[in-house]
């Protein structure tokens, strides 16, 4: 997990003056009739694709459905795809759980949370995380009882791997099932810089409920801190107090933190810097 909040860190704080400068940026005064159709069309032929970016269909579940164009106050079409999330970032990191924005999605069923957190827990990227994180903190050596060489990096890596599958169904499909919780981030997409970073970073507090209201996000709060008490069960008995779980705990909410950021500015990254549609 530490693996992957470096990399959202290191994201966010690289692009970050950049998307600050775009949402303040002054509308190209060369725009005209013929611009606005061009746009239009554009618009119309990405709403309807059915696919994702990388070609492969997306799960009814739990895919987030790609908006239409909708109309304006002035009668004009919006190209909503400019908060159109995708089923990864970058290519490589899981973005399963993310909508798009202004899309309305029908509640997750209890095998549709269960689903999204497999997908998550067995995705290519996890076992590759796993062995980010488990080389990382054995070369900090973060646990010296679990030893050095092969054997003691297989000793990280196993519970590296199962920290971050854990808290995935804690997070995404036990606590959610529970609660009636939706466990999937619906991206804000629209207004300036500093409100979009609040809405994110509410979203682990607050989230929308199957029922379609808003509460108190026990699945990423009560989840998290599941997760961090059931790591003393295969954590060397040093290692076991309640200080390092509520470290653990805190670690996981900021993580979380990170991620809702970088899902919430992944689609003005895609639009704005790597120039995809």
């Amino acid at each position: 997990m530490s693996a992957t909040r470096n990399i959202a860190v290191g994201l966010f704080l690289l692009l970050s003056p950049a998307l600050v400068w775009s949402q303040t940026a002054v509308p190209d005064p060369r725009s005209g009739p013929a611009r606005e159709q061009q746009t239009q069309q554009s618009g119309s032929t990405a709403a309807s694709a059915s696919q994702s970016d990388d070609g492969n269909p997306s799960n009814p579940e739990i895919a987030a459905a790609t908006p239409p164009l909708i109309p304006s106050p002035a009668g004009q079409a919006i190209d909503s795809s400019v908060g159109k999330q995708t089923t990864r970032m970058f290519g490589v990191i899981p973005n399963f759980a993310a909508v798009s924005a202004d899309t309305e999605l029908p509640p997750l069923t209890v095998r549709g949370k269960f689903i999204l957190a497999t997908r998550d827990s067995v995705d290519y990227s996890s076992f590759i995380w796993a062995g980010m994180q488990a080389g990382q903190s054995m070369a900090l050596r973060s646990y010296p009882e679990l030893g050095h060489g092969a054997a003691g990096y297989r000793s990280y890596y196993w519970r590296a791997f199962v920290d971050q599958a854990t808290g995935s169904y804690f997070t995404e499909a036990i606590v959610p099932a529970m609660t009636h919780e939706d466990p999937r981030y619906y991206t804000l997409g629209h207004g300036g810089f500093l409100r979009r970073v609040q809405y994110a970073l509410s979203r682990v507090v607050l989230t929308k409920t199957d029922s379609g209201g808003t509460s108190f996000n026990f699945s990423e709060v009560l989840g998290n801190g599941m997760e961090a008490g059931l790591a003393n069960l295969y954590y060397p008995a040093q290692e076991r107090s309640l200080h390092n779980t509520a470290v653990n705990w805190v670690a996981q909410l900021e993580a979380a933190s990170l991620n809702n950021l970088v899902r919430e500015f992944w689609p003005d990254i895609r639009h704005k810097f790597l120039k995809q549609k």
